[in-house]
């Protein structure tokens, strides 16, 4: 924890998360405007275009009139609970698989894993997920958070069952298979606590990936259907506008970007904060 305390870029990647968080859950109770609904009346410029950021609106409308302030803060919600709770199903995932294919290693279930995870590794991660966003019908928060979490722990579970490979061959592992403790136990008791510094070093790194990802799926038309706001999409409808309306690619752009250093920076920090050879 005096490591984490005492460094600047874990410092900065917290503050930059939890300004983001603060700010989707309480920017919406500062506005009175509907982040759905469109402003015609003073929404909209004597030539037909969004308003500029102003004292009635923070951010400017987009392209429809409506509200970029509150809008930004319902997409920030979305995208931080799909990137959080995609990763946690994938982190769980991950480490279940390596965990087994580690312990394992040489039969033929550590094979079998080891496989799937070699031909899913073989496809880039963002081809994979706009793949199978593209075969959606119809895309919710749900349906994108499981597209991702379902094709993002490939990486995880290789990380894991190079940790377990290592810990199998500690003493107190091999001293507690020769009196005869369950693998189970063993598991939970020994393994999965020695894992989980490096765990959660990918977690968070991998939180950016997924915002990162869900954007992309927004921006290319495979996202969150519409009206839902979502960063990608926001980003998407104010391309056609940047020489007139430039607020509309700048809020959801500066977005996604804090959130993406924000998580890697905090990511780097806990990775030296867990890695022996720094202390």
């Amino acid at each position: 924890m005096n490591a984490l305390r005492h460094n600047r870029s874990t410092l900065a990647g917290l503050a930059i998360v939890a300004a983001l968080v603060a700010f989707a859950l309480v920017a919406p109770a500062l506005t009175s405007h509907d982040p759905y609904a469109s402003e015609f009346s003073s929404g909209v410029t004597p030539d037909h275009l969004p308003v500029g950021p102003n004292g009635t609106f923070l951010l400017g409308t987009d392209r429809l009139f409506r509200d970029t302030f509150s809008r930004l803060a319902v997409a920030g919600r979305i995208s931080l609970f799909i990137g959080l709770a995609a990763t946690l199903l994938a982190t769980v995932i991950g480490a279940l698989v390596g965990v087994v294919a580690g312990w394992f290693e040489g039969r033929w279930i550590d094979a079998i894993l080891m496989r799937i995870v070699d031909v899913g590794l073989a496809f880039p991660f963002l081809l994979l997920v706009m793949a199978i966003g593209a075969a959606l019908d119809r895309t919710t928060p749900i349906t994108i958070l499981l597209t991702l979490g379902l094709t993002g722990w490939l990486g995880t579970a290789r990380l894991v069952r190079a940790k377990t490979l290592q810990i199998r061959q500690l003493d107190y592992v091999t001293a507690s298979r020769a009196l005869g403790q369950s693998t189970a136990r063993i598991l939970v008791r020994h393994v999965l606590p020695n894992v989980r510094g490096p765990l959660l070093v990918v977690a968070t790194v991998s939180v950016a990936q997924m915002i990162l990802a869900e954007s992309i799926l927004a921006f290319l038309g495979a996202g969150i259907s519409p009206p839902t706001p979502t960063w990608g999409h926001m980003l998407f409808e104010g391309k056609d506008y940047f020489s007139t309306s430039p607020w509309m690619s700048l809020a959801p752009g500066l977005a996604i970007m804090a959130s993406v250093l924000g998580f890697n920076l905090l990511g780097e920090g806990l990775r030296d904060a867990f890695d022996p050879r720094k202390h």
